[in-house]
């Protein structure tokens, strides 16, 4: 019987003047989430550290929900998402500064039994990836305009790495009255790793250097989360990174 254990790690990068990131492991619960926030030089902080703490509140209860089997994951982790919406907003009324306040989400959980599945939920363009016998597999969509472009042929691949809107979101936790997350669901297998991560790693690594530093030790997840957060930084950490490494543990 294998359990799941994330390591996460954040740092504020060379640029940044403040850490607009968060994140969340709760092993024993099975969930885990980055949230990066968006909105004013305090809000941002703010409205990612108010996901998070939903999330924490609330992740016992979604579990149970998900290993019990009574209610659809889609609806537990579409309602999860949404009290940590109403939460930032709730947030944003009491406090004008924090006006206009939001952050991305990217939510994992794992089901282990009978057999183990991972239900992940997002909104806004952190993202997941599954690292799965050298092959890295992205299984998220961002939530932005450039990737609305990608998907309407209006840009190439290549020219959306440099476009001037390509940060910006079509999605985000506290913008709007209410938000639709993506939900998927996959296999996972005991030798699989999870990634969740900000977009400052995303920014400063492609798909494959991602691929390259998953590959390059030990899949220890303590060593893969370190040596992705370092090759952000030292490819020049233009903007908070955040990353949580999930891996099966034998029991």
């Amino acid at each position: 019987m294998s359990t799941w254990i994330g390591i996460g790690r954040s740092e504020i990068g060379l640029v940044r003047t403040i850490n607009q990131d968060a994140f969340t492991v709760i092993d024993e619960v099975g969930v885990w989430a980055v949230a990066d926030g968006m909105g004013g030089h305090v809000g941002g902080e703010v409205a990612a550290q108010t996901a998070i703490a939903t999330v924490q509140a609330e992740a016992g209860t979604s579990s149970n929900l998900l290993n019990n089997g009574h209610a659809s994951p889609a609806d537990v982790l579409t309602d999860l998402i949404s009290r940590a919406h109403e939460a930032i907003l709730s947030r944003a009324r009491s406090k004008s500064k924090l006006k206009g306040m939001g952050t991305t989400l990217v939510l994992l959980a794992i089901v282990s039994a009978p057999v183990p599945i991972a239900y992940l939920a997002h909104v806004g363009d952190s993202r997941a990836y599954r690292f799965r016998s050298g092959t890295l597999t992205p299984l998220t969509k961002d939530h932005t305009l450039i990737e609305k472009y990608l998907e309407r042929g209006i840009l190439t691949a290549e020219s959306a790495k440099t476009h001037p809107e390509r940060h910006v979101l079509t999605r985000a936790l506290g913008v709007g009255s209410t938000v639709k997350p993506t939900i998927t669901a996959f296999p996972i297998l005991p030798e699989d790793l999870v990634l969740l991560c900000s977009d400052g790693l995303t920014k400063m690594l492609e798909d494959e250097d991602i691929r390259t530093e998953f590959a390059a030790g030990e899949l220890d997840p303590t060593q893969v989360c370190n040596r992705l957060v370092t090759a952000a930084i030292d490819r020049g950490g233009e903007d908070n990174v955040t990353v949580v490494v999930v891996a099966s543990r034998s029991s």
